[in-house]
């Protein structure tokens, strides 16, 4: 897949088949556009193009909103969309002066004299332009005029998946992993690189790796204890990680730390990825460290019974 981060990175091309949106998480609901995307690209001959935004537009409209969690940063979305098949992915700066821009600007700068359209894949319900002006009626009208092709995907196509990345946000801010992942067709995950902690989960037998993840707008999901696979140096292990406060070991601040299983090397200030498989229990205060070891024993054994039922 060819990236372009900037409109003037692109020339337009001489078939493009467009679909244009934020794509947060690249859910099986974004997947069916772009699935539809390419049958239509292939049916025309065409070169498929994926219209995205970056930062996303809510991080720029409401740059004081602290609460704004997203399931997917900019090389996420990349490595995505690349795995589903996508030609060309152009990523276009989303700025205050860009959000200006009106629906008439966005079709005949970006669409017609940037990328060169010819197709456009739309859902029924797409917004684009100034104060979200443009929508499919408004395409289907100026069709000619524009002399674009439209293909809508409709209504019951994409409500009878009842996808959305806010319904994934919040199955994740609940614990509800099994929900987040299947409506996100693969195991939802975050990555970081390993900090120095205060090692005290050495110190009872149970080494964690502490994730520091550098992108404050990336969702993660609630406080307490899961099953995970985590992948490091080419290679996946299981594991179990705790998302909390450390409340019998007085921890400060909320953490995700990781403890690999069957897994001892130093890996500070290396990268990792996690993919969350399943939730195992909230975060408790033990009454004393032997509590405590005791409990990770059995999370330990829960993860890997979670881990061997899991594809």
């Amino acid at each position: 897949m060819k990236v372009y981060r900037s409109l003037q990175e692109i020339k337009p091309l001489k078939n493009a088949v467009v679909t244009s949106g934020t794509f947060d998480g690249v859910h099986i609901g974004h997947q069916k556009i772009i699935s539809r995307l390419l049958e239509t690209a292939n049916e025309k001959n065409g070169e498929s193009v994926v219209l995205t935004f970056w930062p996303h537009p809510r991080l720029i409209i409401s740059p004081n909103n602290d609460n704004l969690r997203l399931l997917s940063n900019l090389d996420e979305k990349i490595e995505l969309l690349t795995e589903l098949g996508v030609k060309h992915l152009l990523v276009l700066p989303f700025t205050r002066e860009f959000s200006e821009l009106t629906s008439e600007k966005f079709v005949e700068d970006i669409l017609i004299s940037g990328i060169g359209t010819k197709t456009l894949v739309i859902g029924y319900d797409h917004r684009f332009g100034k104060n979200r002006e443009g929508g499919f009626d408004y395409l289907k009208t100026n069709s000619e005029r524009f002399k674009i092709d439209i293909v809508e995907i409709p209504r019951q196509e994409i409500d009878n998946l009842t996808i959305s990345s806010t319904k994934i946000r919040i199955a994740l801010q609940n614990g509800n992993i099994s929900i987040a992942n299947e409506l996100l067709g693969r195991n939802y995950s975050f990555q970081g690189l390993v900090k120095k902690g205060r090692q005290l989960g050495r110190t009872i037998g149970f080494p964690t790796a502490n994730v520091n993840v550098s992108k404050k707008y990336k969702l993660i999901p609630s406080i307490g204890v899961y099953a995970v696979k985590v992948h490091l140096r080419g290679k996946v292990y299981d594991g179990v990680m705790n998302i909390g406060n450390r409340p019998t070991m007085e921890g400060i601040g909320i953490t995700q730390e990781v403890h690999i299983l069957n897994f001892d090397d130093d890996i500070y200030g290396e990268n990792l990825k996690v993919e969350t498989i399943a939730f195992i229990r909230n975060e408790m205060k033990f009454n004393g460290v032997n509590e405590l070891i005791s409990q990770i024993k059995l999370d330990c054994q829960k993860a890997k019974e979670l881990l061997n039922n899991k594809p």
